[in-house]
């Protein structure tokens, strides 16, 4: 019963910002139930917050959420309590499509909450382009982020995946897997086996959820980057060849860009 009564009791937690956060897994979970039921529904029938205007106190609503699962922390992915929330609601109660219209209101409520907290603006913003859904990971990945551009290669890589976004968005065809057959230029084989070299080493810190050692195991290729860019024409005349250029700086950009865009950390 006193599960039950403490839960019941800090289901209204946090009131406002900065409040205390429910304890235990019971209180947090219908802390959670409530407070997405509200935003849920009145997002499925259009009452949503403009301006000053709030006055179902979603954005309290919102916040909670935020700090539970990020605070607690709880392993929960935002898009998929969402659709949860709405599978509750019986057909036709609500009228308007909730989840994306949803998921932009929380981010923006989430990029508030970090700037409160004193992160640093291009920061949050390269976290929050990836729509990271699992909350309670953003800590992390915005301390991994302030380490990178902490090291010697973090500006030279942060323009270079600025300039692989440039070049791939001006291609139509879909980058395919780059073909080693198809490496012509010392400066690109180099490039291809140290990008395969350190994948594996990538892949199993970011599965273990060490973004920070992925990004100083990526922040190792600067100089290989450097050079490709120095000594390679990527749009060169032969397609087979363009296309394995454009494959290889995705297959590169897919790797680097996984904690976070490090485009937006270029100045």
């Amino acid at each position: 019963g006193e599960v039950v009564a403490d839960a019941v009791q800090a289901h209204y937690l946090p009131r406002f910002a900065g409040d205390a956060l429910p304890q235990g897994n019971v209180a947090a979970a219908v802390a959670l139930a409530d407070k997405l039921d509200a935003l849920v529904g009145f997002f499925g029938i259009g009452q949503v917050p403009t301006g000053d205007k709030d006055p179902f106190g979603l954005r309290r609503a919102a916040l909670g959420v935020l700090r539970i699962l990020m605070e607690t922390p709880l392993p929960l992915d935002l898009s998929a309590l969402i659709a949860d929330t709405v599978q509750g609601f019986a057909a036709g109660q609500l009228t308007e499509p909730v989840p994306e219209a949803l998921l932009g209101f929380m981010q923006d409520r989430l990029r508030h909450l970090l700037r409160e907290a004193g992160h640093v603006g291009e920061e949050i913003d390269a976290v929050l382009a990836l729509n990271p859904m699992r909350i309670d990971r953003v800590p992390a990945r915005l301390a991994a982020v302030s380490a990178f551009r902490a090291l010697p290669e973090a500006e030279a890589l942060a323009a270079a995946n600025k300039r692989i976004i440039n070049i791939l968005k001006k291609t139509d065809a879909a980058p395919g897997v780059p073909d080693v057959s198809l490496l012509q230029e010392s400066a690109e084989k180099a490039l291809f086996e140290q990008l395969n070299q350190v994948s594996p080493q990538v892949d199993a810190f970011f599965d273990n959820e060490d973004d920070a050692e992925a990004l100083r195991v990526l922040a190792g290729l600067r100089a290989a980057v450097d050079r490709f860019f120095e000594d390679v024409m990527v749009m060169a005349d032969e397609p087979l060849i363009r296309a394995n250029r454009l494959a290889l700086l995705a297959a590169l950009a897919r790797q680097m860009n996984r904690v976070a865009d490090l485009s937006r950390l270029s100045v």
